[in-house]
Protein backbone atom coordinates (compact mmCIF):
# COMPACT_ATOMS: atom_id res chain seq x y z
CA UNK A 1 0.00 0.00 0.00
CA UNK A 2 1.12 4.12 -0.53
CA UNK A 3 2.20 4.94 2.78
CA UNK A 4 0.12 7.25 4.72
CA UNK A 5 1.87 10.68 6.30
CA UNK A 6 5.38 8.65 5.33
CA UNK A 7 7.79 10.66 7.47
CA UNK A 8 5.10 11.21 10.48
CA UNK A 9 6.47 9.86 13.61
CA UNK A 10 4.22 7.02 15.04
CA UNK A 11 3.95 6.19 18.83
CA UNK A 12 3.48 2.41 18.33
CA UNK A 13 3.63 1.24 21.75
CA UNK A 14 4.50 1.62 25.73
CA UNK A 15 7.03 -1.17 27.11
CA UNK A 16 4.09 -1.72 29.07
CA UNK A 17 2.27 -3.58 26.19
CA UNK A 18 5.45 -5.60 25.01
CA UNK A 19 6.07 -7.08 28.72
CA UNK A 20 9.76 -9.35 29.15
CA UNK A 21 11.01 -11.68 26.25
CA UNK A 22 7.34 -11.95 24.44
CA UNK A 23 6.86 -11.50 20.53
CA UNK A 24 4.43 -8.38 20.19
CA UNK A 25 2.79 -7.65 15.94
CA UNK A 26 2.08 -4.40 15.13
CA UNK A 27 1.15 -3.56 11.17
CA UNK A 28 1.92 -0.08 10.48
CA UNK A 29 1.18 1.08 7.09
CA UNK A 30 0.67 -2.66 5.48
CA UNK A 31 3.80 -3.88 6.80
CA UNK A 32 4.01 -6.21 9.91
CA UNK A 33 6.45 -6.36 12.45
CA UNK A 34 7.76 -8.11 15.68
CA UNK A 35 8.68 -6.39 19.18
CA UNK A 36 9.97 -7.62 21.79
CA UNK A 37 11.76 -6.08 24.91
CA UNK A 38 14.70 -8.18 26.89
CA UNK A 39 15.49 -8.66 30.85
CA UNK A 40 17.69 -5.34 30.30
CA UNK A 41 15.07 -2.89 28.62
CA UNK A 42 16.35 -3.51 25.74
CA UNK A 43 14.16 -2.89 22.75
CA UNK A 44 14.19 -4.83 19.22
CA UNK A 45 12.14 -4.72 16.33
CA UNK A 46 11.91 -6.75 12.90
CA UNK A 47 10.24 -7.45 9.86
CA UNK A 48 7.81 -9.94 10.90
CA UNK A 49 8.49 -12.51 8.01
CA UNK A 50 11.50 -15.05 8.65
CA UNK A 51 13.22 -15.31 5.39
CA UNK A 52 13.42 -18.87 5.45
CA UNK A 53 9.74 -19.99 4.90
CA UNK A 54 7.74 -16.37 5.73
CA UNK A 55 6.64 -17.77 9.12
CA UNK A 56 5.32 -14.80 11.09
CA UNK A 57 8.12 -14.94 13.48
CA UNK A 58 5.33 -13.00 15.94
CA UNK A 59 3.81 -16.46 16.47
CA UNK A 60 7.47 -17.54 17.79
CA UNK A 61 9.18 -16.99 21.22
CA UNK A 62 12.65 -15.36 22.61
CA UNK A 63 15.30 -16.79 23.39
CA UNK A 64 16.71 -14.73 26.48
CA UNK A 65 19.94 -16.31 27.25
CA UNK A 66 21.23 -15.08 23.64
CA UNK A 67 18.04 -12.49 23.00
CA UNK A 68 17.36 -13.72 19.48
CA UNK A 69 13.74 -14.34 18.20
CA UNK A 70 12.74 -18.34 17.19
CA UNK A 71 11.29 -18.47 14.25
CA UNK A 72 7.81 -20.97 15.26
CA UNK A 73 8.34 -23.18 12.05
CA UNK A 74 12.16 -24.16 12.05
CA UNK A 75 13.40 -22.26 15.04
CA UNK A 76 15.82 -20.31 13.45
CA UNK A 77 17.24 -17.51 15.60
CA UNK A 78 17.20 -13.57 14.77
CA UNK A 79 19.05 -11.45 16.52
CA UNK A 80 18.14 -7.70 16.78
CA UNK A 81 19.88 -6.68 13.86
CA UNK A 82 18.10 -9.51 11.51
CA UNK A 83 21.37 -11.67 11.56
CA UNK A 84 20.97 -15.26 11.56
CA UNK A 85 22.41 -17.53 14.92
CA UNK A 86 23.08 -21.10 13.95
CA UNK A 87 25.08 -23.26 15.49
CA UNK A 88 26.85 -21.30 17.64
CA UNK A 89 27.47 -18.93 14.30
CA UNK A 90 26.26 -15.49 13.70
CA UNK A 91 25.71 -14.32 10.08
CA UNK A 92 27.47 -11.26 9.25
CA UNK A 93 24.60 -9.65 7.26
CA UNK A 94 21.11 -9.67 8.38
CA UNK A 95 18.94 -11.39 6.55
CA UNK A 96 15.51 -9.75 7.77
CA UNK A 97 15.02 -6.09 8.07
CA UNK A 98 15.02 -4.27 11.84
CA UNK A 99 12.75 -1.40 12.55
CA UNK A 100 14.67 1.61 13.81
CA UNK A 101 13.24 3.13 16.43
CA UNK A 102 12.77 5.89 19.16
CA UNK A 103 12.11 5.25 22.46
CA UNK A 104 11.24 8.58 24.84
CA UNK A 105 9.95 7.64 28.50
CA UNK A 106 8.92 3.94 27.79
CA UNK A 107 6.88 4.94 24.83
CA UNK A 108 8.16 3.32 21.61
CA UNK A 109 7.78 5.12 18.28
CA UNK A 110 8.93 4.81 14.73
CA UNK A 111 9.24 6.41 11.25
CA UNK A 112 8.06 3.21 9.68
CA UNK A 113 11.59 3.24 7.63
CA UNK A 114 10.54 6.78 6.41
CA UNK A 115 12.71 9.66 6.97
CA UNK A 116 11.68 11.87 9.49
CA UNK A 117 9.49 15.34 8.52
CA UNK A 118 9.00 16.33 11.56
CA UNK A 119 10.67 15.23 15.25
CA UNK A 120 9.14 12.83 17.72
CA UNK A 121 6.98 15.23 20.14
CA UNK A 122 7.75 15.98 23.64
CA UNK A 123 4.35 16.21 24.38
CA UNK A 124 4.06 13.18 26.45
CA UNK A 125 7.44 13.25 28.75
CA UNK A 126 5.77 17.36 29.43
CA UNK A 127 2.73 17.06 29.95
CA UNK A 128 2.92 13.78 32.34
CA UNK A 129 5.71 15.36 34.94
CA UNK A 130 4.86 14.52 38.19
CA UNK A 131 2.12 12.37 37.34
CA UNK A 132 1.95 8.24 37.90
CA UNK A 133 1.53 6.26 34.89
CA UNK A 134 -1.88 4.15 35.40
CA UNK A 135 -1.53 1.71 32.50
CA UNK A 136 -3.00 1.37 29.15
CA UNK A 137 -6.56 1.28 27.82
CA UNK A 138 -9.11 1.04 24.78
CA UNK A 139 -6.53 -1.12 22.75
CA UNK A 140 -8.04 -1.63 19.92
CA UNK A 141 -7.86 -1.83 15.58
CA UNK A 142 -10.99 0.22 13.64
CA UNK A 143 -12.11 -0.38 10.43
CA UNK A 144 -12.23 2.87 9.21
CA UNK A 145 -9.49 4.90 7.50
CA UNK A 146 -6.85 6.77 9.84
CA UNK A 147 -8.60 10.08 8.36
CA UNK A 148 -12.10 9.10 9.74
CA UNK A 149 -10.54 7.80 12.99
CA UNK A 150 -8.44 10.95 13.80
CA UNK A 151 -11.15 13.52 12.71
CA UNK A 152 -13.43 12.35 15.58
CA UNK A 153 -10.54 13.29 18.37
CA UNK A 154 -10.72 17.14 16.87
CA UNK A 155 -14.45 16.81 16.90
CA UNK A 156 -16.22 18.75 19.75
CA UNK A 157 -19.70 18.17 19.33
CA UNK A 158 -19.83 14.10 19.01
CA UNK A 159 -19.81 13.82 22.92
CA UNK A 160 -23.85 14.60 22.63
CA UNK A 161 -24.27 11.95 20.70
CA UNK A 162 -22.01 9.21 21.09
CA UNK A 163 -21.13 9.63 24.54
CA UNK A 164 -24.36 10.67 26.10
CA UNK A 165 -24.97 7.99 28.36
CA UNK A 166 -21.70 8.02 29.58
CA UNK A 167 -20.97 11.30 30.42
CA UNK A 168 -24.43 13.59 30.22
CA UNK A 169 -23.02 16.72 28.45
CA UNK A 170 -25.33 19.54 28.60
CA UNK A 171 -23.27 22.25 27.71
CA UNK A 172 -20.36 22.28 25.71
CA UNK A 173 -17.79 25.28 25.36
CA UNK A 174 -14.67 26.32 23.63
CA UNK A 175 -13.19 29.11 24.84
CA UNK A 176 -9.69 28.85 23.24
CA UNK A 177 -8.76 27.19 19.96
CA UNK A 178 -5.23 27.74 18.83
CA UNK A 179 -2.36 25.81 16.90
CA UNK A 180 0.59 26.26 15.69
CA UNK A 181 2.05 23.77 12.50
CA UNK A 182 1.41 20.37 13.88
CA UNK A 183 0.94 21.33 17.43
CA UNK A 184 -2.57 22.08 18.62
CA UNK A 185 -4.34 23.51 22.06
CA UNK A 186 -8.13 23.42 23.01
CA UNK A 187 -10.36 24.60 26.30
CA UNK A 188 -13.27 22.86 26.82
CA UNK A 189 -15.65 24.16 28.95
CA UNK A 190 -18.33 21.07 29.95
CA UNK A 191 -21.53 21.01 31.83
CA UNK A 192 -23.04 17.53 33.27
CA UNK A 193 -26.54 16.40 34.22
CA UNK A 194 -27.46 15.17 37.47
CA UNK A 195 -25.96 11.40 37.33
CA UNK A 196 -28.45 8.90 37.85
CA UNK A 197 -28.19 6.03 39.84
CA UNK A 198 -27.94 3.96 37.44
CA UNK A 199 -24.87 5.97 36.41
CA UNK A 200 -23.21 5.51 39.84
CA UNK A 201 -23.32 2.02 39.84
CA UNK A 202 -21.57 1.75 36.04
CA UNK A 203 -18.99 3.72 37.28
CA UNK A 204 -18.63 5.37 41.00
CA UNK A 205 -15.92 7.94 40.21
CA UNK A 206 -19.06 10.33 38.24
CA UNK A 207 -19.68 11.30 41.91
CA UNK A 208 -16.55 12.80 41.87
CA UNK A 209 -17.10 14.81 38.76
CA UNK A 210 -18.48 18.23 39.50
CA UNK A 211 -21.26 19.73 37.59
CA UNK A 212 -18.80 21.88 34.98
CA UNK A 213 -15.02 21.10 34.79
CA UNK A 214 -12.64 22.20 32.13
CA UNK A 215 -10.51 20.23 30.05
CA UNK A 216 -7.65 20.87 28.06
CA UNK A 217 -6.59 19.43 25.07
CA UNK A 218 -3.40 19.53 23.11
CA UNK A 219 -2.48 17.72 19.65
CA UNK A 220 0.70 16.00 18.26
CA UNK A 221 -0.65 16.35 14.68
CA UNK A 222 -0.52 12.98 13.17
CA UNK A 223 -0.31 10.88 16.14
CA UNK A 224 -1.26 12.47 19.28
CA UNK A 225 -4.30 13.79 21.74
CA UNK A 226 -4.50 14.11 24.66
CA UNK A 227 -6.71 15.18 27.46
CA UNK A 228 -5.97 16.60 30.83
CA UNK A 229 -8.55 17.75 33.61
CA UNK A 230 -8.05 18.65 37.02
CA UNK A 231 -10.84 16.83 39.40
CA UNK A 232 -11.53 16.87 43.09
CA UNK A 233 -10.45 13.62 44.11
CA UNK A 234 -7.06 14.72 41.65
CA UNK A 235 -5.30 15.56 37.90
CA UNK A 236 -6.09 13.27 35.07
CA UNK A 237 -3.95 12.52 31.76
CA UNK A 238 -5.27 10.68 29.06
CA UNK A 239 -2.26 10.18 25.39
CA UNK A 240 -4.67 8.98 23.03
CA UNK A 241 -2.18 7.58 20.00
CA UNK A 242 -3.08 6.29 16.74
CA UNK A 243 -1.67 5.01 13.68
CA UNK A 244 -2.41 3.74 10.44
CA UNK A 245 -2.06 -0.01 10.33
CA UNK A 246 -3.88 -0.53 6.49
CA UNK A 247 -5.29 1.88 4.33
CA UNK A 248 -8.78 0.81 6.15
CA UNK A 249 -7.97 -0.03 9.33
CA UNK A 250 -6.32 2.23 12.18
CA UNK A 251 -4.56 1.62 15.56
CA UNK A 252 -5.59 3.03 18.93
CA UNK A 253 -4.82 3.12 22.50
CA UNK A 254 -4.47 5.74 25.65
CA UNK A 255 -1.91 5.80 28.03
CA UNK A 256 -3.82 7.27 31.08
CA UNK A 257 -1.73 9.17 34.03
CA UNK A 258 -2.44 10.55 37.39
CA UNK A 259 -1.88 12.99 40.26
CA UNK A 260 -4.17 11.74 43.19
CA UNK A 261 -5.13 14.50 45.62
CA UNK A 262 -4.45 11.45 48.02
CA UNK A 263 -2.98 8.41 47.90
CA UNK A 264 -5.77 6.63 48.51
CA UNK A 265 -7.76 7.75 45.36
CA UNK A 266 -4.96 6.22 43.38
CA UNK A 267 -6.26 2.79 43.46
CA UNK A 268 -9.95 4.16 42.65
CA UNK A 269 -8.99 6.36 39.62
CA UNK A 270 -6.69 3.47 38.29
CA UNK A 271 -10.06 1.25 38.59
CA UNK A 272 -12.83 3.29 37.01
CA UNK A 273 -10.72 5.87 34.49
CA UNK A 274 -9.32 2.81 32.51
CA UNK A 275 -12.57 1.79 32.22
CA UNK A 276 -14.12 5.15 31.54
CA UNK A 277 -11.13 5.23 28.68
CA UNK A 278 -12.38 1.88 27.29
CA UNK A 279 -15.77 2.49 27.61
CA UNK A 280 -14.97 5.43 25.33
CA UNK A 281 -13.00 3.97 22.77
CA UNK A 282 -15.36 1.71 22.39
CA UNK A 283 -18.86 4.38 21.42
CA UNK A 284 -16.18 5.97 19.50
CA UNK A 285 -14.91 2.91 17.50
CA UNK A 286 -18.95 1.83 16.73
CA UNK A 287 -19.35 5.52 15.50
CA UNK A 288 -16.68 4.89 13.12
CA UNK A 289 -17.20 1.62 11.91
CA UNK A 290 -20.91 1.83 11.37
CA UNK A 291 -20.80 5.07 9.27
CA UNK A 292 -21.48 4.87 5.82
CA UNK A 293 -18.75 6.18 3.15
CA UNK A 294 -18.28 10.38 3.59
CA UNK A 295 -20.21 12.49 1.80
CA UNK A 296 -19.81 16.22 1.76
CA UNK A 297 -21.39 17.52 4.58
CA UNK A 298 -25.17 19.77 4.56
CA UNK A 299 -25.16 20.53 7.98
CA UNK A 300 -22.47 23.07 10.28
CA UNK A 301 -22.10 22.59 13.73
CA UNK A 302 -20.03 24.89 15.88
CA UNK A 303 -16.26 24.22 16.46
CA UNK A 304 -15.88 22.09 13.63
CA UNK A 305 -12.76 24.94 12.10
CA UNK A 306 -10.99 22.17 14.57
CA UNK A 307 -11.85 19.07 13.00
CA UNK A 308 -11.50 20.74 9.56
CA UNK A 309 -7.71 21.76 10.62
CA UNK A 310 -6.62 18.44 11.30
CA UNK A 311 -8.22 17.19 7.99
CA UNK A 312 -6.28 19.99 6.03
CA UNK A 313 -2.95 19.44 7.96
CA UNK A 314 -3.31 15.60 6.74
CA UNK A 315 -4.48 16.89 3.01
CA UNK A 316 -1.29 19.08 2.67
CA UNK A 317 1.47 17.07 4.27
Amino acid sequence: MEAILPGAPWLIAHRSMLGINKPHKITLNGQDYVLWQNQQGEVFALDNICPHMQAPLSDGWICSDRGTIACPFHALEFDGQGRLHNAGKVGSQPLTSPLELVIQDDCIWTYGGYTPKIPVPNLISTLSAGMSFLGVAGEKSIRGTFVDSISINYDYNHQNGTHRELFGIKANRIPLFEHDGYHAQVVQELDRADSTWNDILKNPVVLTAPKTYTGILEYAFPALTTFRADFPIGEVLQVHALYPETATQTKTFVLVYSQPKHPIFKPLMGRFILSAVETVVEQDTRTIETSYPRQPAKIRLPNEEIMFHAQKLYREW
